[in-house]
């Protein structure tokens, strides 16, 4: 059926009402339209209306209907964005555009698509968060440009997470970080901190460009580049000559992203599909000491799975308790898998397991304050590592605020104490004791100090005087046990 006599202005107030409700992307590359058409801005659309109009071809359709089959897009990326904008001002100018150039690219393109695919699954968990919290939801493209939606990013200067805290600002925003969880790598807990950082942030300076350009370099250095600008109330662009370099790039490549994303059917960008990739899910709170594995086996999946549900766990364990119980997600759970998953989460062996060193002692975990004496050459990692603890750990359990320790400095240390069941005391305060092991072929020294557990390679080439890492067949080693 044809649509006879249907004016421009007809079809101009079908899109007025469409315009008004949603983001439209109508492909006017493919009307046989002028240049001077194809190219005026979003502004000046009254051309474009009438080859609109031209080209309907339908009768009896209503205002609704209409505006579902026609989409429009402005012809200019300045365009393109005022029309994306919401809350945050998505300004354009030639460093948003050098970015656009760089996300246009091939290359970018398969990235693009490997993070819209990543969103299917974070992005839902970002706007139900800042939808509550009262954050602008375009806000979550920040997210990529923090950490390519990777919860086990971690920046030169350790910040770690999908939203990249470093560990004092976590602290300051309930972030619990200890020896068995990391939540900066937990999706739901780091952006409700996320979005109060930004909520903080734009309460202070009343401007969302310059919230986030704090989220990069700090309040600090924004409230120095106002100052230095000698501008009472200034918008981001008019300090970011006053930024750190690294915060002049950041806005520039968030409006980019958020360009590059609203409009990715135009640049050929197809959502890539996840390797762990789960249509639904499901949160559960456990109260006990769970691991991993019994889980898995309960829901019939595979381990990594689980493990990539739950990002913050360091230990592929859920230390849960009635005071404080943990939250687990879980791949939807089919109804024949509620009683082995009830088991799983409710067995009555909380013990922590034994751990089989390679010497065939079994030892026993039990958590204990110890004290090290910081000796020459130590660094917070080695000590880290001597009692499988993290940096993190160590530096919030002595009100560390940098890497920096001294010879016969003493650590606290939550740790665990070995104690041999077949003779040595391991009892604190005692003198080193030491096992013997012969190299192997292919042996190497972080093998072997995996092995032992309570060694490391800088420990063992220490103790045994080697200035590098190479090792031969038939070798001895001394290595410390205690």
């Amino acid at each position: 059926m044809k649509l006879k006599g249907i004016s421009a202005v007809a079809v101009s107030s079908v899109f007025c009402v469409h315009l008004a409700f949603s983001k439209t992307t109508f492909p006017l590359d493919s009307l046989s339209a002028d240049s001077s058409a194809r190219s005026s801005t979003n502004s000046d659309i009254s051309t474009q209306l009438d080859l609109i109009a031209d080209h309907i071809d339908f009768v009896d359709l209503d205002e609704q209907e209409i505006s579902q089959i026609f989409e429009f897009v402005p012809a200019t990326i300045e365009g393109r964005l005022a029309y994306l904008q919401r809350t945050v001002p998505l300004t354009y100018n030639a460093q948003v555009q050098s970015y656009i150039d760089v996300y246009s690219t091939d290359r970018y393109k398969r990235y693009l698509s490997n993070m819209m695919g990543l969103g299917r699954y974070y992005f839902p968990i970002y706007e139900r968060i800042f939808a509550e919290a009262g954050v602008p939801e375009e806000i979550k493209y920040l997210s990529i440009v923090e950490s390519a939606l990777n919860p086990h990013a971690i920046s030169r200067v350790g910040a770690t997470g999908l939203w990249q805290f470093m560990f004092t600002t976590a602290r300051m925003y309930n972030l619990t970080i200890d020896s068995y969880i990391d939540e900066r790598k937990d999706p739901v807990a780091a952006s409700y901190a996320a979005a109060a950082y930004l909520l903080d942030a734009y309460s202070e300076f009343g401007d969302w460009l310059l919230a986030i350009a704090s989220y990069n370099c700090g309040k600090g250095n924004v409230l120095r580049a106002i100052q230095r600008s000698g501008l009472s109330e200034p918008d981001y662009w008019a300090i970011s000559s006053y930024l750190p370099r690294e915060t002049r790039n950041y806005v520039p490549a968030f409006i980019a992203m958020t360009y590059m994303l609203g409009y990715h059917e135009e640049h050929g960008i197809i959502p890539a599909v996840s390797e762990n990739a789960v249509d639904t899910t499901e949160t559960v709170w456990v109260q006990k000491y769970v691991p991993f594995s019994g889980v898995a086996q309960a829901l019939g999946v595979n381990e990594d799975l689980v493990k990539s549900l739950n990002p913050a766990y360091k230990r592929a364990v859920v230390n849960g308790s009635p005071e404080s119980p943990k939250r687990l997600v879980l791949p939807q759970v089919p109804p024949e898998a509620y009683s082995a998953l009830y088991a799983a989460l409710n067995h009555t062996n909380t013990d922590s397991p034994n751990i089989l060193l390679a010497s065939n002692t079994v030892v026993e975990q039990e958590h204990q304050v110890i004290t090290h004496r910081v000796r020459k050459g130590e660094t917070l990692g080695t000590i880290a590592q001597r009692y499988h603890v993290t940096v993190q750990d160590l530096r919030a359990w002595n009100d560390i605020k940098r890497n920096v320790i001294v010879p016969g400095q003493k650590l606290s240390v939550r740790s665990r104490t070995l104690e041999s069941s077949i003779g040595n005391s391991g009892k604190q305060g005692s003198s080193p004791s030491y096992v013997t092991y012969r190299v192997r072929k292919g042996d190497t020294l972080s093998e072997i100090a995996k092995q032992h557990r309570t060694a490391n390679v800088s420990e063992i080439k220490a103790v045994n005087g080697l200035k590098s890492n190479q090792i031969k067949p038939g070798m001895i080693l001394k290595i410390e046990v205690d």
